[in-house]
């Protein structure tokens, strides 16, 4: 039986940027977005676009948000961001108008392939549609596109394509509803 072997892992295709861009923002976000302090919100959306994302109009940041690379992050207009919240985006992230991502939701574009002996990086996109709520704690895995106004109860783990306007719920989640805006 093969077994795993770290020593033989090599993830130098991986290239997120250069090594200063990313520890000038480890220290941006160190300090400015994983902060308990409520910096305004020009000064943390003037950040993010200075480090390459692409942030709409009248989107917002509790403290405590951990954002890996913002030069893989696009959001729309209109969109929460909830304390706490990692967005994990080893690749591109985008994120739609109107969205909700509450306390500690957990946006993940990177994993491991188990079944390799090397235990080879996998990244995927994660794509959030318009109107979608993710409920605290939710967990979305690398690849994963949310459908138009679909809602991710707390605590759930989406790892495959959510259908608009349907509420997920569970590990895995599944659809439970309809979602109906009055």
């Amino acid at each position: 039986m093969k077994t795993v072997r770290l020593d033989r892992y090599d993830n130098s295709w991986y290239r997120p940027g250069s090594v200063v861009k990313r520890a000038a923002w480890y220290l941006v976000n160190l300090f400015i977005f994983k902060s308990s302090f409520p910096f305004p919100q020009p000064i943390r959306v003037f950040l993010l676009r200075l480090f390459g994302a692409r942030i709409g109009h009248h989107v917002g940041f509790k403290p405590n948000v951990n954002i890996k690379y913002p030069w893989f992050l696009e959001i729309d207009d209109h969109v929460w961001i909830g304390e706490k919240a990692w967005i994990d985006n080893l690749c591109p992230i985008r994120i739609g108008s109107h969205v909700c991502i509450s306390q500690g939701a957990y946006l993940l574009t990177g994993n491991h392939d188990y079944k390799k002996e090397t235990f080879d990086l996998r990244v995927g996109p994660i794509t959030i549609e318009d109107g979608v709520w993710i409920g605290a704690k939710a967990i979305i895995c690398p690849g994963v596109a949310l459908g138009s106004h679909s809602v991710i109860t707390a605590g759930s783990v989406v790892k495959a394509k959510t259908e608009p306007y349907t509420i997920y719920r569970g590990n895995p989640a599944s659809a439970v509803g309809k979602r109906i805006i009055t």
